[in-house]
């Protein structure tokens, strides 16, 4: 018997090498090196975003192939208002393409779009288009496509504990009852299983504010690819090396 996935014809693992039993239920991934990649390519750092965006789609398309419950893609963090302007409202620009021009495929896919992360400094533009996309696709059953932009875990934290200091303070909660699904509750991914597997493009060590708390015990994978190189095989031989493991949360 193998221990590890198969290889296809090709150079990428079968999916039928990943059951469910040890398949994760949620994978969350930082989308890093876009800009990085398209300088050592000689092109502006914006093309590196748009390349950016097939890795995205190919993400979208397996995960539903493997009947993942949820996706969860950093698109936007919270400390990235601070990049220069022309980038920042490049990448506005190509949220809002995104969520127009992939609507279609979230669809035929059956997935089930969700947002986390502020959205008070979204241009109405795109708020317009997450929000048609969000309500078209309300009703879909399948892989939940969750996109956080301008999201980041402390804000999020801060902002359940804002949360739960006013049910305190007018006697909705009692102090002595809070407990960890209370604060979970009021995450920003209320309802959603926590990521099993962490993916970080880009070759860099760190989780960058990202999830805080849901990754607790979560799986870390790491490649030096960066986003715009990361395909299919990757992708797949990340949850193949996840699929290995053996978690213990804790225990022996």
């Amino acid at each position: 018997m193998s221990s590890g996935p198969q290889q296809s014809g090709g150079n990428e693992p079968l999916l039928g090498d990943f059951p469910a039993p040890v398949r994760p239920k949620h994978v969350a991934i930082i989308m890093d090196g876009n800009g990085r990649w398209a300088q050592q390519q000689g092109l502006p750092r914006i093309e590196g975003h748009r390349r950016g965006v097939d890795t995205v789609r190919m993400v979208c398309e397996t995960s539903v192939e493997l009947g993942l419950e949820a996706v969860t893609l950093y698109c936007l963090s919270s400390e990235n208002w601070k990049r220069p302007k022309e980038e920042v409202d490049f990448l506005m620009l190509l949220l809002e393409q995104y969520l127009i021009e992939e609507r279609e495929l979230i669809m035929d896919q059956g997935m089930r779009l969700r947002v986390i992360g502020r959205r008070d400094r979204l241009p109405p533009s795109v708020l317009a288009e997450m929000d048609k996309t969000l309500e078209m696709s309300a009703n879909n059953r399948g892989t939940q496509l969750v996109l956080a932009i301008d999201y980041g875990g402390r804000d999020e934290l801060t902002n359940a504990v804002r949360q739960i200091a006013d049910a305190v303070a007018s006697g909705k909660i009692d102090p002595d009852a809070i407990g960890e699904s209370t604060i979970t509750s009021r995450l920003y991914t209320a309802g959603l299983p926590d990521p099993d597997l962490l993916i970080r493009t880009g070759g860099e060590m760190r989780i960058s504010n990202f999830l805080l708390w849901q990754i607790s015990y979560c799986e870390l994978w790491v490649t030096p690819k960066a986003w715009p190189e990361f395909a299919k095989a990757d992708f797949l031989g990340a949850i193949g090396d996840y699929s290995a493991r053996h978690r213990r949360f804790g225990g022996l």
